[in-house]
């Protein structure tokens, strides 16, 4: 029994325009078939997708506070002119630079139309084959914690642990890397972007939940109402929800 991230979740007042942006900032496709924005790979859609974690833009009426995000997107970028160029067309498509007491990094913090944070990375080896999207990135207290929560929670590798940071990629050794990064700062207000995780067929949603309780796993009452997902926190917090498996 395990659980593989499937999507990352971004709530945003105006779901198409947002979602629109963030396909553009990919290269990927936007599409609407219900009340949800999904950004994810082009051509014909596969999902859940077997190598990229797609973007699931949820409409909300709440614009999003001054408060920065704990969950945010690291892109990948080959060379500092592409880094440049990314960084000049991210800023025509509608982002703004952002500052979060970054100071001087050799990567550019920037937030979304409507002010998820995320940063375009300098050229990494680490991420040379991760696609568009270099990491999904937690801030969090406890990375070792986090690592002991998380790694039985999903099925991808631990591939670091220190005081400072926790480093997860798929088993398949494909797609974006999880981290969860070490923060002086703590969580005060919802988060607008978790991640989506899906049970593999044949892995029943409760008993995914029942045992994601037992790691420590708490439920999440966000006035979703009847739905058939299961809203969770981790042990520090972080919202997430487990999808039924289709």
């Amino acid at each position: 029994m395990a659980l593989r991230p499937v999507m990352v979740n971004i709530k945003a007042v105006d779901g198409p325009a947002v979602g629109r942006f963030w396909a553009e900032a990919l290269g990927w496709s936007a599409r609407s078939p219900g009340v949800t924005t999904y950004v994810g790979p082009s051509g014909e859609l596969v999902w859940p997708d077997p190598v990229a974690i797609g973007i699931d833009v949820v409409p909300v009426p709440e614009p999003k506070t001054t408060t920065k995000n704990r969950v945010h997107l690291d892109l990948a970028t080959t060379s500092p002119t592409h880094q440049a160029e990314l960084v000049a067309r991210l800023l025509t498509l509608g982002a703004r630079p952002a500052h979060v007491g970054q100071g001087e990094v050799p990567w550019t913090v920037l937030a979304d139309p409507e002010g998820n944070e995320f940063c375009v990375l300098e050229p990494r080896e680490v991420y040379r084959d991760t696609g568009p999207v270099a990491a999904v990135v937690v801030d969090c207290a406890d990375p070792r914690a986090m690592a002991g929560f998380w790694s039985e929670a999903i099925d991808w590798t631990l591939h670091e642990v220190t005081d400072d940071q926790a480093v997860f990629r798929s088993a398949k050794g494909v797609g974006p890397y999880l981290e969860f990064i070490r923060t002086p700062d703590e969580k005060t207000v919802p988060d607008r972007v978790h991640l989506d995780l899906l049970p593999y067929p044949g892995d029943g949603q409760a008993a995914e939940v029942a045992r994601l309780r037992d790691l420590g796993a708490a439920d999440l009452d966000v006035g979703q109402g009847d739905v058939p997902w299961t809203c969770l926190t981790d042990p520090e917090g972080h919202e997430f929800c487990v999808l039924v498996v289709s």
